[in-house]
């Protein structure tokens, strides 16, 4: 009879642990795929422990937190002290990694890089450039021969840190849109159609010609849609890069407990204009003392092991002093 206990007992072993720790999280799709490859990492280095992630927008991250229908939440919008003082928590607002958003079309028939000053992208999105020939374009493109293409200007339809991040740099470099519409997490659209985060935006774009919108770089980058170059404060057209959203946060001004900065439209040379940092949305205390740990443990472990593989994905990594001041604010979860 027992002959059949050390097999049942080997098939046990077999059989991996199901996580013991789980936390759900919902916001930003603009660093979802940097989210969704760490916690996938950490989740094989640490089989205890899932975390579930919904790419939902910063809007919807920022409701669920609020809501405590999740552990956190992610926005690329650090909330002011107006949306701090309406949670119903302590919250940390820590920067994970440094990302680009990029202007990317679809225009089949040009095979150079087109590039984009502030006042043509600005343009574009209050309507008063309508057509891919427009002289303002022309301008910054000497010799190329663009179409004379209808713009099909494409948005976000959600509450979105990306559109927050791209509002906010055409605010600063367009006092008209300044006025007209300003900066946030959805805005009133002069023109254009919407569709549902990053991804849906670059499905967007590459099905249509003529087509513009704002994504992140690595939405371009895996859907293998063109993007421009812009000019940055100092007269000079950058690529979204790496090194060039690095430089953006070269100057970022941090006090030890407060991360939140906006990056766009540096003034340094090489600095790419349109850069963030993206920012977690962590309660400081927590009834459950095993999430607790977890959450401490995660976000350490973010800022060590997370910040070595930002670049296959092309994020930036946090600079160093801004790491050191994490660990200080990471103290304070409890």
């Amino acid at each position: 009879m027992n002959r059949f206990y050390p097999a049942i007992a080997l098939l046990a072993l077999a059989v991996p642990l199901a996580a013991q720790t789980k936390l759900n999280a919902a916001g930003a799709t603009f660093p979802y795929p940097i989210y969704s490859k760490w916690f996938s990492e950490y989740h094989q280095q640490h089989p205890d422990v899932e975390i579930n992630y919904q790419s939902i927008g910063s809007g919807g991250g920022i409701a669920q937190l609020k809501s405590g229908t999740v552990d956190f939440g992610a926005s690329d919008m650090p909330l002011d002290d107006t949306k701090v003082k309406q949670m119903p928590m302590q919250i940390l607002q820590l920067p994970t990694v440094l990302g680009s958003i990029v202007p990317a079309y679809n225009l089949p028939s040009v095979k150079e890089e087109l590039k984009f000053t502030p006042q043509v992208l600005s343009g574009i999105y209050l309507g008063q450039i309508t057509s891919w020939n427009d002289k303002a374009i022309a301008a910054a493109n000497p010799g190329v021969n663009i179409p004379n293409t209808p713009i099909v200007v494409v948005h976000r339809s959600d509450g979105s840190g990306t559109t927050f991040v791209f509002t906010d740099y055409l605010s600063k470099i367009s006092p008209e849109w300044k006025s007209r519409v300003g900066s946030n997490t959805s805005v009133n659209w002069p023109v254009g159609i919407g569709a549902k985060g990053n991804e849906g935006v670059a499905g967007m774009i590459r099905q249509m010609d003529g087509s513009i919108g704002y994504v992140e770089l690595i939405y371009a980058l895996q859907n293998k849609i063109t993007f421009g170059l812009v000019k940055n404060a100092a007269g000079n057209f950058i690529k979204a890069s790496l090194e060039a959203t690095t430089a953006a946060a070269a100057g970022a001004k941090m006090s030890p407990n407060d991360f939140r900065v906006s990056i766009t439209n540096a003034s340094g040379k090489d600095a790419y204009p349109i850069s963030s940092f993206t920012y977690l949305l962590i309660p400081t205390q927590w009834k459950d003392r095993t999430k607790e740990k977890t959450v401490s443990d995660f976000l350490n472990w973010m800022l060590d092991n997370g910040q070595t593989i930002t670049t296959q994905l092309d994020y930036a990594p946090l600079p160093d002093s801004v790491k050191e001041k994490e660990r200080e604010a990471i103290k304070a979860i409890h």
